[in-house]
């Protein structure tokens, strides 16, 4: 794949300013228009809005800047180089692993590409329960379409893997539907490591789109570079201290402030509540990092008859809602079918099992399909989600309670899917918990999950999507910012991630945090200079629509 051509190093080449351990030297002070900080799904977005209004905009990241030259289709390279805390994130309690990216691109960089909108029950329950009645279906639809042309997002038309295809046979014998997902690439090779950062540059990430296009606009990059906390009066945020770090987190040379007109936070829904936490920004009715939503995700595998080789192929293909909305909000959990990539060392690390037991499923491998459940938290009075904290260090950590609540949406999806592989064709089924066997038949997998205990630790769930902890509202006492993103008590802060949601969204959301900055950015644009911009432009009528 040398001849791939690489636009970072295409980019670096032709000058643009990027700062940080490996890079050009950092300065003791940093002047500008808006300081990001984060370079993900949110901040990708606002770089590039706002440098086409013609600001001066630095991007903060604390991350590595790697490229397609760096990626190798290697889990061991990837998980230490681009994932949060080497890929061993966890909550507090050690009970959930949290897979976040941490390079340039941020969770774009590593993510399987899945781009669903919002779902509309969703944009309509903040709206009732939150006082965002402006961020409705009808009132989104032009972001997302803005962002579904940006970043090239349309349906995946190629033929599906052969873990996909499990769950398309299956799902099909029993009447439940399963369409083609919608995926942000581009001349996709479908290798199937888009969770190892892609080595065509055919997904289109933020590494890829909007940082680059930011930057050649004239944008500056920081990068190792960690924001460690804001200085502020009254309702003024006055700098940002930042820390240059080795990819250990490590301190690797002296700290240096950022002086902006504004700031915007998008860096993950972990990180971001952090860093206002650390900073002791104006909190009056205790909301900062509580109510922070993953969806809390289990896993069935499934010994095939064919060579299914989940490895190979876009690990993404299709997935079902149907267990979502046959579920009301103030029911038991509603979860979302999809299935995952079947890569060793991901897959034998989080489907559960000691000793012979993983001995067996390597012997397996090229023939398991691996299914996971995504339950869908925050609707109901018995899903509060989890609250971000502070180790004495001021580094982060998430708690997050499994409840009974969680639980049973974990058996159910563990049922559901152990039937889909059945219907499908499998000579045996395992769900990811500890105590759980292999079974040979659906009657026998339907009998032994019902009366498995479920409980935290023997039960594998963990999650790559966390939302919440700095949420809108219509209302101060509901949100710590408002429905543009700008922080209720401090005038020159936003935020634009995933932080942002008052519950989880019930789907993969990547293209909600995209929209949600397309709209908040462009707004913040307007406020700023007053320059109107888009992602796209708008294309000129064609000679119909203008006939009367």
């Amino acid at each position: 794949m040398s001849s791939i051509a690489d636009p970072i190093k295409e980019g670096l080449a032709r000058g643009w300013q990027v700062f940080g351990p490996g890079q050009k030297a950092l300065p003791e002070r940093i002047d500008c228009d808006v300081a990001i900080i984060g370079s993900g799904a949110g901040a990708g977005i606002t770089a590039e809005l706002l440098a086409k209004a013609g600001l001066q905009v630095l991007i903060i990241e604390e991350g590595p800047l790697k490229s397609s030259s760096d990626f190798r289709q290697r889990e061991s390279d990837a998980y230490s180089q681009l994932y949060q805390e080497g890929g061993g994130r966890k909550t507090a309690d050690q009970a959930m692993p949290v897979l976040q990216g941490r390079c340039v691109g941020g969770s774009t960089t590593v993510n399987w590409a899945g781009s669903f909108r919002t779902p509309a029950d969703t944009l309509n329950y903040w709206a009732q329960n939150y006082g965002l009645k402006d961020i409705s279906p009808a009132s989104m639809a032009p972001w997302f379409e803005q962002v579904e042309q940006r970043l090239n997002i349309s349906p995946w038309l190629t033929e599906p893997n052969g873990n996909n295809s499990v769950l398309q046979r299956g799902a099909a014998k029993l009447g439940i539907p399963a369409p083609v997902i919608n995926r942000n690439v581009k001349g996709c090779w479908n290798l199937g490591s888009c969770g190892l950062g892609c080595p065509t540059n055919a997904k289109q990430s933020m590494l890829v789109t909007t940082i680059p296009a930011a930057l050649d606009l004239g944008a500056r990059l920081l990068v190792q570079t960690r924001a460690e906390r804001f200085s502020w009066d009254g309702e003024k945020i006055e700098s940002l201290s930042c820390l240059p770090i080795h990819t250990d987190g490590s301190a690797a040379g002296p700290a240096l402030q950022v002086k902006a007109k504004h700031y915007v936070v998008a860096g993950g829904a972990i990180n971001s509540p952090a860093l206002l936490m650390r900073s002791h920004l104006p909190d009056p009715h205790q909301l900062l990092g509580k109510r922070t939503f993953l969806h809390p995700t289990v896993a069935s595998s499934g010994v095939m008859p064919e060579a299914v080789n989940g490895w190979a192929g876009a690990p993404l293909a299709l997935y079902s809602d149907h267990f979502l909305y046959t579920q009301p909000f103030n029911g038991p959990i509603g979860y979302k079918l999809e299935t995952a990539p079947v890569h060793p060392g991901f897959a034998m690390t989080n489907l559960g099992g000691l000793g012979q037991t993983l001995v067996d499923k390597a012997k397996d491998f090229p023939h398991t399909s691996v299914l996971i459940g995504l339950l869908r938290d925050g609707f109901h009075p018995q899903a509060i989600g989890g609250t971000v904290k502070l180790k004495s260090d001021g580094s982060p950590v998430l708690d997050y309670p499994i409840s009974d609540y969680l639980l049973d949406g974990a058996r159910r999806a563990h049922l559901t899917m152990a039937e889909i592989q059945f219907a499908a064709g499998a000579k045996s089924v395992r769900p990811a918990h500890d105590m759980a066997s292999a079974y040979g038949s659906w009657k026998e997998a339907q009998a032994a999950i019902q009366a498995l205990p479920y409980r935290p630790y023997i039960t594998t769930i963990g999650s790559a999507h966390v939302m919440g902890g700095c949420n809108m509202a219509g209302l101060a006492e509901l949100g710590v910012v408002r429905p543009d993103g700008q922080h209720w008590q401090i005038v020159n802060l936003s935020v634009h991630d995933g932080s942002i949601f008052p519950t989880s969204i019930g789907a993969n959301p990547q293209m909600t945090v995209y929209s949600q900055a397309a709209r908040m950015a462009t707004a913040l644009a307007q406020r700023l200079n007053g320059r109107e911009v888009r992602l796209v432009e708008a294309q000129p009528a064609k000679r119909s629509e203008l006939q009367t």
